[in-house]
């Protein structure tokens, strides 16, 4: 291929990128990055078919037809294709309806690293493009950081805090204070707060590898928390769409919430995903979380994110014996022990995840209800 030829292919995938963008909260930067990691997912010759979707992010296979002048058969052909590369959505919506809709850029980061691969060289390269996407975004961030900080508290939170509500050496209730004031109106619906009552709500499961863990390992950081394993579920049509096209197996509910308490107990966090991140709508999927990985940790987090949480934990000094194991658990290093070598909570930076609970030898850490949104804000560098 000629230099001007590779030029005019690069600007195919950058229009095709900007179409992707439309797709999802965050525009990324469509970047050679962004072109390269396209490259691998999409085939020169499904860019024209991806054009299409400049006049709407959901398209029908008549809508498909007409624009694209292809038979059925082709598109099928081209969808199936492109769904297991984490590109296209092919599910039918609640009228049984099968609607085909773009995903954005960062699921072909989640679809691409849930099911378990292979340590070859072009994996690795993967795994490093998108570590340089995430850094271009870091970079993005911190040139405009003052403008971010602004702009925080009108966006939504991506994810919701589902917490663990017992005991890991014992399985007993974790205590929680009820706050007797909050004045929540009937016709409010309170999202579910038991990982087993999450479970319950769906008939279809299904489990891969944490995209996230997966990610650092081909980069040669593997978790600190737990070896390699399926903890990444997704629910209902999610879980149809991602067993289907290879990134998930289907699991019973029973043999969800054995993985689950596996988890619990390796001290990660139950994050719930929701249909359009609204938190008011059906979730889609539950991640579990760990501090050394999660771009959402405050250790992590390369750019803004906002959480949903229910509560608050709950410190007895008088009861604390300063062991530090709520210090080390915690997802977001809210805890520090203080000068009286006492478990102190910064309380802006808890989400609620009740793991330093959870881990308490002494029960002296409670939870409280406490709703409210978390802005996970990294520092700024310069």
């Amino acid at each position: 291929m000629s230099d001007a030829d590779e030029l005019k292919l690069n600007a195919k995938y950058r229009k095709v990128g900007n179409i992707l963008n439309k797709a999802g909260e965050f525009p990324f930067p469509v970047s050679d990055t962004v072109v390269k990691i396209l490259k691998r997912n999409i085939k020169p010759e499904h860019l024209d078919f991806l054009m299409v979707f400049k006049q709407g992010i959901s398209q029908t296979m008549k809508q498909l037809k007409s624009a694209s002048k292809l038979s059925e058969g082709a598109i099928l052909k081209i969808i199936d294709d492109l769904a297991k590369n984490g590109v296209i959505f092919n599910q039918p919506n609640r009228q049984g309806l099968m609607v085909y809709r773009l995903l954005p850029i960062g699921r072909q980061f989640d679809y691409g690293f849930m099911k378990r691969l292979e340590k070859t060289e072009e994996n690795k390269d993967f795994a490093r493009l998108f570590y340089q996407l995430h850094k271009d975004v870091a970079q993005i961030f911190q040139n405009n950081y003052d403008a971010f900080i602004t702009t925080i508290d009108s966006l939504p939170p991506i994810d919701r805090t589902v917490p663990i509500l017992e005991k890991n050496d014992s399985g007993t209730e974790i205590k929680i204070t009820l706050n007797q004031n909050l004045d929540v109106p009937i016709e409010k619906i309170i999202p579910t707060q038991k990982i087993e009552e999450l479970i319950d709500k769906y008939e279809d499961i299904a489990v891969g590898y944490c995209f996230c863990r997966q990610h650092k390992e081909f980069l040669g950081e593997p978790c600190k928390q737990i070896d390699p394993t399926e903890s990444c579920f997704t629910l209902g049509k999610s879980a149809r769409h991602t067993s289907h096209h290879g990134f998930s197996r289907i699991v019973s509910k029973e043999e969800a919430l054995k993985i689950l308490k596996k988890i619990e107990h390796a001290g990660l966090v139950h994050k719930a995903y929701h249909l359009y991140s609204d938190i008011d709508k059906e979730e889609v999927a539950i991640c579990n979380c760990c501090k050394c990985c999660c771009p959402n940790s405050r250790a992590e987090a390369f750019m803004p994110v906002k959480n949903a949480t229910n509560f608050i934990a709950q410190m007895n000094q008088d009861i604390c014996i300063g062991c530090g194991a709520c210090v080390e658990k915690c997802h977001m290093d809210a805890i520090i022990l203080n000068n009286q070598n006492k478990a102190e909570l910064t309380e802006e930076f808890c989400i609620g995840c009740g793991i330093c609970a959870a881990f308490c030898s002494e029960d002296a850490i409670s939870m409280k209800e406490n709703k409210r949104i978390i802005n996970i804000i990294p520092p700024k560098l310069n």
